[in-house]
């Protein structure tokens, strides 16, 4: 890390200082189509423009058709990473979708740059893992990550994720599968 880029102890998140805020339909809908103004109008909570920008377009335009073909599943699906103490939003966390009939969850998580390194991931890696432990039709975790993305791969091994197997996903390219009980904590 880079001296400028270094943080205050006392400016990293901690998971009391964290929450997942969860979305609505036209929420989802609005950020889809890369409009903020819109999104800020019915969101629980404001969003920035990386919210809206192109590299997580992708993401929402999937959520909205999801939600919008499975209004349940928006409890589940991609939420805001919150931060209680700053009042700003961060980055993007949930499932992918409700529990999978055997009882698996997948979940991913996406810091802006801006706030990267100050422990956010990890706080919202902890949330999704509290709520998987909490929730009985969850029997699995799952996290897929790619093969260079060291910090998550470090980040996902100190939670007990062990490697399960592969895939390829046509937007991410190669994918490493790692799983974790949701009851081990």
């Amino acid at each position: 890390m880079k001296p400028e880029e270094q943080v205050d102890s006392a400016d990293r998140a901690t998971p009391a200082d964290v929450r997942i805020v969860q979305l609505t339909a036209p929420v989802f809908r609005a950020l889809a189509n890369g409009d903020l103004a819109a999104a800020n109008a019915v969101s629980p909570v404001p969003l920035s423009a990386y919210f809206a920008g192109p590299e997580w377009r992708g993401v929402w335009q999937m959520r909205s058709k999801q939600v919008e073909e499975d209004p349940a599943s928006a409890a589940w699906v991609t939420g805001v990473i919150w931060d209680e103490r700053q009042q700003v939003a961060v980055g993007r966390a949930g499932y992918h979708g409700p529990p999978d009939p055997s009882g698996m969850v997948e979940i991913g998580y996406a810091v802006d740059p801006a706030y990267r390194r100050r422990g956010y991931a990890r706080a919202a890696l902890e949330a999704l893992l509290q709520r998987a432990a909490r929730e009985p039709q969850v029997r699995t975790v799952r996290v897929t990550i790619s093969p260079d993305n060291v910090a998550s791969y470090q980040l996902a091994s100190q939670y007990g994720f062990i490697e399960v197997g592969e895939q390829w996903d046509d937007e991410d390219g190669l994918e490493i599968i790692y799983e974790v009980d949701a009851y081990r904590r």
